[in-house]
């Protein structure tokens, strides 16, 4: 399925979606409140078969993170990034999709461990890379180190 295909397809399956031209792979940006039920249906949905999220991140703007999913169909051999955004940078989160894509489970920690970001329903949401007791989250922009003088 190319790209247009698979954007009239998905357009149906939710309200709000949002699109960015991107030479090598589709990008759609979901509603937080779809993002569980809409990740489901490109997993499963014969259509789509997106069997592997290669690449999950978080990124930090202004006023509100996102988190950025990478799919991959191996059996239709096409692509896919996912975007969703947080209400805002106070309290950001997100349902999680670890349950659709078992490699979520690393990635998803990965992104609270260094942005804060919390997603609703994680079975073990804790830190990956830092240890316990560190404060902050070191891939925000608003993130100061007095010790190791990290600044941007």
């Amino acid at each position: 399925m190319n790209n247009e295909a698979l954007l009239q397809l998905l357009t149906t399956w939710a309200e709000g979606l949002e699109t960015e031209e991107n030479a090598q792979y589709l990008n759609v940006r979901v509603p937080a409140a779809q993002l569980h039920d809409f990740a489901f249906k490109l997993k499963n949905d014969e259509a789509t078969s997106f069997d592997y999220l290669f690449c999950l991140t978080g990124v930090d703007w202004p006023g509100y993170m996102e988190v950025v999913y990478h799919l991959e169909s191996t059996k239709h051999v096409h692509c896919l990034v996912l975007k969703s955004r947080t209400a805002g940078r106070e309290d950001p989160r997100l349902d999680t999709v670890c349950d659709i894509w078992p490699t979520a489970d690393a990635h998803e920690r990965e992104a609270y461990d260094l942005y804060g970001i919390r997603f609703n329903n994680h079975p073990d949401l804790r830190r990956l890379l830092l240890t316990d007791d560190w404060e902050g989250y070191p891939m925000r922009k608003d993130y100061k180190d007095e010790i190791n003088i990290i600044e941007l």
